[in-house]
């Protein structure tokens, strides 16, 4: 198993220096999406006492030609703090800081998707959208293999593995645990996680969180789960189908509703919203994942539990459409709906946008409108 040369220095060495005090300054991580729109980059910088608000970070810059944000002759690019959360690795007072990215002249970098999401959610603040993702991944070591897997073959068919226990079934829970207490002390909205139908694979759950909140807490687990894998010197893959053949893929499943959804007779809200997305089938594919869905088209076959990517469904408990109302929620006729398409690697502002976009503002066509 292929693991990295840093996982092996040794921790205890390091321990006696995380546990020097540090007097009153504090070391706020700062973290950026980068210009790839699916990799996460980090810095840190001392403050001379602890932030106790957004208000309370100063913004900063990094050089943007390193992260393919930006070319060598104007690189300079802004850090805007924009949330902030505990950190489980240095630990109180000491912060992680989510940013947009904007460039030279203050306009947003190309894989900035927080702003215009903000915006939009700001025009449905009434109707309180709330968003729960499944995000899937695969635990991988450093030379891209899956964890656990026999260096010259495949572990057996899938069927034990989902939700399993036991040594042949469950490949690193160790990292899912850790990951799992770094989230609740990060302040994090996890609310579940569980091993996935193929070896080596697992999946973790955020919200609700209600409008801009999902995309920031799903991108700070995201960061604290490559932190966590970088201890154990393995990594964690977003592919959508890291495995070809007869092995699952990797999505993001997103559960939405609204205020009126989660009310007696929120079901004729639910499918009315069901209706306009059955219209707008192309638009959430190019959403759905960082490479317009490309990504997704691997995934997406209509086998491995999940619809066709050319091709809109919906069905109660059906695991295989594009949609999927739960079955507690057609027999209560209220409560959300599941869209199953989004990829793993999805940007979690792009997914949350579209779906206000079509079902809240009644968004029509292929190309999303420009408010001014």
């Amino acid at each position: 198993m292929a693991t990295s040369a840093s996982s092996k220095l040794s921790k205890a060495v390091k321990q006696q220096y995380m546990d020097l005090p540090q007097g009153d300054q504090v070391q706020a991580m700062y973290i950026w999406i980068d210009g790839t729109g699916e990799g996460l980059r980090c810095k840190t910088r001392t403050l001379d006492s602890e932030p106790k608000t957004i208000e309370d970070l100063p913004e900063w810059n990094f050089d943007g030609s390193s992260t393919y944000q930006s070319e060598g002759s104007n690189s300079d690019m802004y850090l805007i703090p924009q949330a902030m959360f505990r950190d489980p690795f240095r630990k109180d007072p000491n912060k992680l800081v989510l940013c947009e990215v904007l460039k030279y002249n203050h306009k947003p970098a190309e894989t900035n998707l927080r702003q215009m999401c903000k915006k939009i959610m700001d025009m449905v603040l009434n109707q309180h959208p709330w968003f729960g993702m499944e995000q899937e991944y695969t635990l991988l070591g450093t030379d891209g293999h899956p964890f656990g897997w026999p260096s010259n073959g495949f572990p057996g068919p899938q069927g034990p593995y989902y939700c399993g226990v036991g040594a042949d079934k469950a490949y690193g829970r160790d990292v899912v645990e850790a990951h799992y207490k770094a989230c609740l002390y990060a302040g994090v909205k996890i609310c579940g996680t569980n091993a996935e139908v193929m070896p080596a694979q697992w999946e973790f759950q955020i919200g609700p969180c209600e409008g801009i909140e999902m995309g920031d807490h799903l991108w700070i687990a995201r960061f604290l789960l490559h932190r966590v894998c970088e201890d154990f010197g393995i990594v964690a893959s977003f592919d959508p189908k890291p495995i070809p053949g007869n092995w699952n893929g990797a999505g993001c499943h997103t559960n939405f509703s609204t205020k009126e959804m989660r009310e007696d007779g929120g079901l004729k809200c639910i499918e009315e919203s069901i209706e306009r997305l059955a219209k707008r089938h192309q638009y959430h594919i190019r959403a759905y994942d960082p490479k317009g869905g490309l990504d997704n088209a691997r995934r997406l076959t209509g086998h491995h539990e999940t619809s066709n990517i050319n091709e809109f469904s919906a069905g109660v408990a059906n695991r295989g459409a594009s949609i999927r109302i739960p079955r507690s929620v057609g027999q209560e006729m209220k409560g959300y709906f599941e869209d199953r398409r989004p990829s793993a690697n999805c940007d979690p502002y792009a997914v949350t946008e579209a779906l206000v976009r079509t079902c809240l503002l009644n968004e029509e066509g292929e190309e999303p409108v420009k408010y001014k």
